[in-house]
């Protein structure tokens, strides 16, 4: 009987973690549907930056000449997205190894990184990889648009005071369904080739729109628009990916306890019925003793 017990206490513990792994299932999902509409929402607000950069270069194309082209550099500043919620799978060791053998490979003489997320930090730092700052992360839309205000602030820091002439970012980008890869996107300097583009793209309309302001404050306006654009969509869609990644991990998980219920109610049953047939037998047996009596 005491087996019986012990192996109830199995199941229902089975049951419970079971029902967890489902919510989280569920929450991850939600999680995943809410951040890639997140991600399309961006890329609507990033062709309003780009029409407004090729009306500028249209109307005033020496501003180009502020943009200065990519050279060798010697400083290089990345900024790495973990996570900071765990049962995530392999999240944030994946992108850490991507993120420190891209920055060997660019042979840059001095390395500093931002890492967003605490429970990338010591994977980080245990690969060899000095981490100047970390930032955490609290859920809510506020609380990323603060996080990525801190981050873009610390960016600006290292361009005009700590003169790191190159900055990347390095973040899982999802795929689809529960796949995600990793990512690495060039912030700083500017890609000369894309800003000629887009003043050579072609106009949607017949008429081209005009400007007051002073050009350069308006190209630095759009320019510092399209950084942050670039750093809040890195940060949602490594968002996303965390929640697929987890999802994965829990759809394993949930298999996981459905292979070890099937055990355990093989067990349970057994052991009942052996139960079941030691007390038939003890009762044959009594009344056996009492007939030949």
């Amino acid at each position: 009987m005491e087996e019986l017990e012990r192996l109830k206490d199995k199941i229902r513990n089975a049951h419970d973690l079971q029902t967890v792994v489902k919510m989280m299932k569920t929450i991850s999902a939600a999680n995943i549907r809410e951040y890639g509409q997140a991600v399309e929402s961006l890329a609507r607000y990033n062709e309003t930056i780009e029409m407004g950069l090729q009306v500028l270069m249209r109307n005033e194309p020496e501003t180009l000449l502020m943009v200065k082209p990519m050279e060798e550099t010697r400083r290089l500043g990345a900024v790495i997205f973990g996570s900071d919620q765990g049962l995530a799978g392999r999240f944030n060791e994946q992108i850490a190894a991507f993120a420190i053998a891209r920055m060997k490979e660019a042979g840059n003489r001095e390395r500093t990184a931002l890492a967003v997320g605490e429970r990338i930090m010591p994977i980080l730092e245990e690969a060899g990889q000095r981490v100047e700052a970390h930032f955490s992360f609290s859920e809510g839309h506020m609380g990323l648009t603060q996080v990525m205000t801190d981050v873009f602030l610390k960016i600006e820091e290292w361009r005009e005071q700590e003169r790191i002439d190159r900055i990347v970012l390095f973040h899982n980008h999802l795929l689809s369904g529960s796949s995600f890869a990793p990512q690495m996107v060039n912030l700083f300097p500017l890609d000369l080739d894309w800003i000629r583009g887009l003043s050579e793209k072609k106009w949607p309309a017949r008429s081209l729109p005009t400007f007051s302001m002073d050009a350069d404050q308006l190209f630095s306006s759009l320019v510092r628009q399209y950084l942050f654009f670039l750093l809040y969509r890195a940060f949602v869609e490594s968002i996303a990916s965390e929640n697929a990644s987890r999802l994965l991990a829990m759809q394993m998980a949930e298999k996981n306890i459905e292979d070890h219920l099937k055990e355990l109610t093989v067990q349970f049953n057994r052991q009942r019925q052996e139960a079941i047939s030691e007390e038939l037998l003890d009762i044959v047996t009594g009344f056996e003793a009492l007939t030949s009596g």
